[in-house]
Parts: C-alpha cells; sequence; structure tokens
C-alpha cells in the first residue's frame, strides 16, 4: 500500500510539473465557470426584469438533460480524459523510465494502482471547482435541491474514474502517447455504440445494453442512485485495471498468445457475469436523491403496482407496417426503459415483444405504396427499408396462431403498436399509442391500465333513448370519440372507465350497477315511466351529467327542475371574434371551480392566464339559472368570456344575419353561466351532478376540429368533469409537488460580477499559477 501511494503522490506531482496537466485543469475551470456563470446571469436578468417567474432553478443549473452543467461537463470529459491519461505509462515505455520501475521491488499492480491513484486526486481537484459552483449556488437559490445536485457530481466522478481507467489501460498498449489518445476514442465510442449490436437475440441484447456506456451517467445527473450504475463504474474501472495490471505482467512474463487471450477473457467473462448478475430487476435498488421525486412513481401508481399481486406479463406486439408508432429489434432496450419504474417496484414483471407484419392490401394506400407487390413482397421491402430481418416477424398465418393463443384480437385495435398486459389471474388489457405529438403512454395512462385489472373501477352509462347522443355512432354529435376511441389520450376507456350502455325501455336495471350516468340531448320527451326512474335514480346518491342544446332542452325541463334549475331560452351569442358565428361561445372556467379538484384548478389556469389562454368551445349554448332550493350547493363551473353577451331569441342565420341584443324580446345581456356543479349529501354518499348548456362541446365533431386563433380546452374539460365525479379516483392523479427553489437571491449587476470573476479572473489566477510552478520547476 505503501509503495502504490508513492506512486501515486509522484505521479500526481508530474501532472503538476507538466503543461498539458495545467492546459487542461484551466480550459475545465474556464468552459465550465462560463456555462455556470452565464446560467447564473441570466436566471438573475430574468428574474429581475419580471419578463417570467423562476422555476426548478436547481434543476435548471445543474442537472437539466437540455443545458444543465452536469450535461456539458460529462461531454467535456469525454473530450478531455484522453488527453489527460494518453502518457500516464506510454511515457514510461517512451522514456525508457519503465525499465526502472520493473527493476524496482514492485508488481505491476503497484505501478497501475499508484497511477490510478494519482489522477483520482486529479479528478478529485476537478470535482472540488464544481463544488464552488454548487456552494455558491447553494447560497443564492432559496430552498437549494442538495441533494439532488450532489448525486449528479458523484456520477460525474465515477465517470471520471471509469475513463480514467480506460485511458490507462490505453497507454500500456502504445509508447506513443497520440495513439493512446487516438486509441481511447475510439474504445469510448465502441462502448457507447455497442447497446446496438444483436438486438434481436435476447440474452445477447442485455449483455451488451449492460457493456454500453452510452447515458449511464445520465441517472446520477438526473439525481437517481442506482446500484446497477454504481456496480457498472466499479466493475467497468476494475476491468480495464486488471486488464493494464495483466499488459505490464505479460511485458515481464514469457507467454503464449492463446495464455494472454485466455487472461484477458477470464478477467472480462468475470466482469460480464457480475454485471450481468448486479442488473437483474430483483437485485437492484433505488435513491431517488430529488425532492419531488421526479425519478420515481408518484404515490398513486405505487399504490396501484401494490395491488398487482401474483406475477404481472406484458407482451408487445408491433407490426411491421405499423402506423402511429413502430419498432425495431433495435429499439427493444429503449421500449423496456419505459416500464422501469414499474419494474422497480414489481421486479417479477416479464417483458415480452412480437413482432409481426400485417396489412390491407387492398387499400389505396398499400397499393400506391407497393404497386403490384404481394403482402410478402411488401414485407421485404419494408424490413430492408427499416434494416432489419423479416425472419423475425410472425406471418399473418403465424400471428393468427398467437391470436388464438392468447385469445386477442389484433383487428380491434388496428393492428397497431400495442401492448397486452396480463396478470396470472387471467385479467388481461391493453395499453395503445395514441394519436397525438407524444405517441406513447405517459405514467397516467400506463397506470390507468393497471388499475383496470387490479381493481374494481367507477361504471359510467350514456343514455341512448330518445335519439340522445350514441357513444359507437359515428356522426359529429355522438360521443364515440370522448368515449372509446383507442386513439385519443383522453377517452374514458384510456383513462380506465368502464362505459356501458343504458337503455331505460331495455335494461333500467343496469342504473344499479353505475357511479355515473349521462344524459345527453334526447330528441324526444321522457315517459312518466322513464322519468320516475331518473328520479330514483337522483334519489339513490348516485352521480349524474346533464346536457342540453338551445333547440331540444325542452326534454330535459322535468330533470332540470327537479334539480332546482332551468335553461334560459334562447341561444348565447357574444360579440363576433375573427370569421367565426357568434353563437360560437367562448367560456373560462370560475373562481369557484378551481376548488372542487386539482384538474379544475388546472383547468381556471389553463383558461384565465397566459398572453392567450384556452377557452371551453360552445358551439351553440344555453345558459344555466337557478330557480329553486334543492338542497344542493351550487357551483357555477364555467362563464361565457364576454360581459356582454345574451340570449338571442329571435335570430336563426348567424352566417348572413347579425345577431342584435333586444330586451323587449326577452333577451338578457350579462356574464352566462353554461355549467354547474351540484353537491349533496344523498343516501350516505357526497352526491356530485354536472350540468352543461351544451351537448357538443365533447362530440365527436368538437373534439375533432381546430379553429385558427382559438386554443381549445374541451378534452381537458373530459378529464376534469369525470375525475370529480368519480371522486378523483380516474384518472390517476400523477403529478407530483411543486418545485420550490423558485427565487435567487442575485440581481442583475451581482450576476456580472459573478461572471467576470468565474469565467475571466478564477481560470486567469489558475493559469498564473501554473506558470509560476512550471517556471520555479525549470529553474529546479
Amino acid at each position: 500500500m505503501r509503495a502504490i501511494y508513492r506512486i501515486a503522490r509522484l505521479e500526481l506531482s508530474n501532472l503538476f510539473y507538466s503543461p498539458v496537466a495545467w492546459l487542461l485543469l484551466v480550459l475545465f475551470v474556464f468552459m465550465t465557470g462560463m456555462g455556470f456563470a452565464d446560467m447564473m446571469e441570466m436566471l438573475a436578468r430574468r428574474q429581475e426584469l419580471g419578463s417570467r417567474g423562476l422555476f426548478a432553478i436547481s434543476r435548471v443549473i445543474f442537472y437539466s438533460p437540455f443545458g444543465g452543467l452536469w450535461a456539458k461537463v460529462s461531454q467535456f470529459l469525454y473530450l478531455l480524459m484522453p488527453l489527460l491519461t494518453m502518457g500516464l505509462i506510454s511515457q514510461e515505455f517512451n522514456r525508457g523510465s519503465i525499465k526502472l520501475l520493473f527493476s524496482a521491488p514492485i508488481t505491476g499492480r503497484h505501478i497501475v494502482l499508484g497511477k490510478y491513484l494519482g489522477i483520482m486526486l486529479y479528478g478529485l481537484l476537478m470535482m472540488a471547482f464544481m463544488l464552488v459552483y454548487v456552494l455558491i449556488a447553494g447560497c443564492l437559490v432559496e430552498s437549494f435541491d442538495w441533494s439532488a445536485v450532489l448525486t449528479g457530481l458523484l456520477g460525474l466522478y465515477f465517470l471520471f474514474g471509469l475513463y480514467a481507467a480506460i485511458g490507462l489501460f490505453m497507454s500500456t498498449l502504445t509508447t506513443y502517447p497520440i495513439v493512446a489518445a487516438i486509441g481511447m476514442f475510439a474504445l469510448l465510442t465502441l462502448l457507447n455504440l455497442v447497446s446496438g449490436i444483436w438486438q434481436e437475440f435476447a440474452f445477447v441484447r442485455e449483455l451488451t445494453y449492460w457493456l454500453s456506456l452510452g447515458g449511464r451517467a445520465n441517472a446520477f445527473i438526473r439525481g437517481l442512485i442506482c446500484s446497477e450504475d454504481i456496480l457498472y463504474f466499479v466493475l467497468m474501472s476494475v476491468m480495464f485495471l486488471c486488464f493494464a495490471i495483466l499488459k505490464l505482467q505479460l511485458c515481464r512474463e514469457s507467454c503464449s498468445f492463446t495464455g494472454k487471450a485466455a487472461r484477458y477473457l477470464g478477467v472480462f467473462l468475470v466482469a460480464v457475469f457480475l454485471g450481468y448478475l448486479t442488473s437483474r430487476p430483483t437485485m437492484k435498488w433505488y435513491h431517488d436523491s430529488t425532492r419531488t421525486k421526479s425519478n420515481t412513481l408518484t404515490r398513486a401508481s405505487q399504490d396501484i403496482v401494490a395491488q398487482l399481486d401474483g406475477g404481472l406479463k406484458i407482451t408487445t406486439y408491433v407490426n411491421l407496417f405499423g402506423s402511429i408508432h413502430s419498432i425495431t429489434t433495435k429499439g427493444i432496450n429503449n421500449d423496456i426503459a419505459r416500464y422501469e419504474r414499474y419494474i422497480r417496484f414489481k421486479p417479477e414483471t416479464k417483458l415480452d415483444y412480437v413482432f409481426y407484419y400485417y396489412a390491407d392490401t387492398m387499400t389505396e394506400g398499400f397499393k400506391k405504396r407497393y404497386p403490384e407487390k404481394t403482402l410478402y413482397e411488401a414485407a421485404k421491402d419494408a424490413a430492408k427499408l427499416q434494416g432489419t430481418r423479416l425472419g423475425k416477424y410472425l406471418s399473418p398465418e403465424e400471428l393468427a396462431r398467437e391470436e388464438v393463443d392468447k385469445n386477442i384480437d389484433l383487428s380491434d385495435e388496428g393492428y397497431r403498436f400495442v401492448a397486452l398486459i396480463e396478470r396470472d389471474n387471467g385479467q388481461k388489457t391493453f395499453l395503445r399509442v395514441y394519436a397525438d405529438m407524444n405517441r406513447l403512454p405517459s405514467e397516467t395512462e400506463i397506470s390507468a391500465a393497471l388499475k383496470r385489472i387490479a381493481m374494481k373501477l367507477p361504471q359510467v352509462g350514456f343514455l341512448s333513448d330518445h335519439g340522445a347522443r350514441s357513444i359507437i355512432g359515428d356522426k359529429n354529435r355522438d360521443y364515440s370519440y370522448m368515449v372509446a376511441e383507442k386513439m385519443y389520450r383522453k377517452s374514458l376507456l384510456n383513462q380506465g372507465f368502464d362505459v356501458t350502455d343504458v337503455n331505460l325501455k331495455r335494461n333500467p336495471g343496469v342504473l344499479d350497477s353505475l357511479d355515473v350516468l349521462v344524459v345527453a340531448e334526447p330528441l324526444e320527451p321522457f315517459t312518466r315511466e322513464e322519468l320516475e326512474i331518473l328520479y330514483r335514480y337522483v334519489e339513490s346518491g348516485k352521480n349524474l351529467v346533464i346536457a342540453g342544446k338551445p333547440k331540444t332542452y325542452s326534454h330535459l325541463m322535468p330533470l332540470m327542475e327537479y334539480l332546482g334549475l332551468s335553461f334560459e331560452p334562447g341561444i348565447l351569442v357574444q360579440r363576433q371574434i375573427d370569421e367565426y358565428p357568434a353563437h360560437l361561445f367562448l367560456c373560462r372556467a370560475t373562481k369557484e371551480a378551481q376548488d372542487i379538484s386539482r384538474l379544475w384548478k388546472s383547468l381556471y389556469v389553463n383558461t384565465n392566464t397566459g398572453r392567450r389562454p384556452a377557452s371551453l368551445v360552445m358551439p351553440g349554448a344555453l345558459a344555466i339559472e337557478q330557480k329553486a332550493e334543492k338542497g344542493f350547493r351550487v357551483i357555477p363551473l364555467f362563464q361565457g368570456r364576454d360581459s356582454a353577451s345574451w340570449n338571442e331569441l329571435e335570430t336563426i342565420d348567424f352566417v348572413n344575419d347579425t345577431a342584435r341584443l333586444n330586451p323587449k324580446a326577452g333577451e338578457r345581456e350579462g356574464v352566462k353561466t353554461t355549467m354547474v356543479g351540484l353537491e349533496r349529501e344523498q343516501a350516505g354518499k357526497q352526491q356530485r351532478i354536472i350540468v352543461l348548456g351544451d351537448a357538443d362541446c365533447f362530440s365527436m365533431g368538437e373534439l375533432s376540429t381546430t379553429r385558427r386563433g382559438i386554443s381549445s380546452a374541451n378534452g381537458d374539460l373530459i378529464m376534469s368533469m369525470f375525475d370529480w365525479l368519480s371522486y378523483e379516483e380516474l384518472p390517476v392523479d400523477t403529478t407530483r409537488p411543486d418545485p420550490i427553489d423558485n427565487t435567487l437571491n442575485l440581481g442583475m449587476d451581482a450576476g456580472g460580477t459573478l461572471q467576470i470573476v468565474l469565467k475571466w479572473i478564477l481560470p486567469a489566477l489558475l493559469l498564473l499559477l501554473g506558470i509560476l510552478v512550471l517556471i520555479r520547476r525549470k529553474g529546479k
């Protein structure tokens, strides 16, 4: 141990007696200081000028994947370390001093470990400068997230240690330092690319994925400590150090090529075996050091996973001709990473992938893209285009047998990218991709799918009597998009709700099993018997949604009167916006609405703040008024944006005619309430009822419509409504605590001074110190 220490001290002194180490240190301090100081000065300027508030400052400065200091430092190390380590041992060979070391009473182990310890002490100095930045930020940022930032610094030191071990090994292979540096660059490139090799073989895929260096430090930078990552850096560093020791020993021994290769291979296999063993889900442990636990499942998701006793299997079906989203065998590991947080809490989860090819050869799109080709010929072309092998894909006939075995029908899913989630008890559900910018399911959708097979979920019934809105129709007025559209992320189906059709004539008994009933614009009046059924449903304390339209609202009046409410006659109009007709009514959430649930608070913020706040768009709406006290707490949820709006009773053609306020005709001007919530204690339950003045606001036609200049909040309304009606059970609450490090105690002038000190003065002083040390060394 004493010999190792002496070699380390000598190596460290040699480093500081060489201009390369000083120049690299000055360059490193300049680059990191510039990045840190510029970020601090920019944040100080933004806060002082008040352009927009600061948010999660600790993450923005240090561990943001987009511009954070730690991510930049990891890139600096990639470039600097080959230059720093290229002469560790190669110079000893080049100068001939290696003969003196070999003749001394020390072994190759002492030489390698001593030099490694010396370079690691140099690395501590580099980390110390970054620790200075952390201390400065900790003093200036209120509620600084110390643990997450220091975790990132720890990860960078692990990365430095691995780079040092690789560089030290490469320097044993040649007498030319520049060749060692180039070789290290090549080896680092290989370690970054190895995860893409032989991905179609499961066992090899796991080994190459473990060997890959790409992104290994990112978990630390994000504030997550994982045993697998720690052991990866330790095992890989030890492996390359052993390689270096072997190289020096073999220089002093006579050994055949086979014997040399066997020794290297033995070290490699031991390291890979230990790495594979420690990367098993059951062998991992984690610590999320971020204050908001941003790297961990939310508490709601953890509770859902905890209820999934027994085995769990997720089988992903990938169509070679898939629309929206698709992967090849090379992308399996990236897809598995989406479930890593769930596997952390349920390590026995099994993941499987089934690749197949299927397409309707009779469609115009297929004929145009693959003219005069069979499905198999087209699949061969598609496989070549995607750089994969068709032999890994099931044919339509083989897929059919797979569907029979699993008792599934992928045609219902449109043969798109889909994951089948199965429990040992036979429960199963699909997890889909969506036709939006994000495409892949988020934690909310994954947890909703798991919750569907873990427990009984709220049952929502849609009344279909008397021409009410259908949940299976394809007309613009129908609700099939909101209810069961598989490619729409916010549909009730994808958020975990069980939905059923209700017909008061054929199956009134289904009301007993419902949690929420939706009655939307019946086109005919209810019979007395049907009204009695609806009254009994209300008196049972269950939840209800009522939606009307100006032309047909009279059919809902008996039910409205039973609740103490009334629709105001006439269609609501407002001052015309751009080219849109006056009866396209824009609404915003009320202050009272933000207090009823988390999603209503979010909806209030979205529709009331910002330069162009979103609006609930109602293409033909009624105002709602309270007429009698029926024991409910009445909560106005949405009101018109225009305080000068009124209920138009005379105008019919809003395209060619201009609506004008006529008080004599019964038209009344003012702020109009278009949606109310009712709440009371009834039959031992907290009953919740929502009444809307427009049944079109979440219809198929409206949800698939975009209007220039108008940002729609109608999709968010669906989630907010049913979140409140299900007592916040669905959608799954995956929100996290808001960051509290949002204030920077630094002004613009002080930020400019800090920038000068860290960017120029500190590197200049370090450069001056290096020059003095080198001059003194030369004098001696």
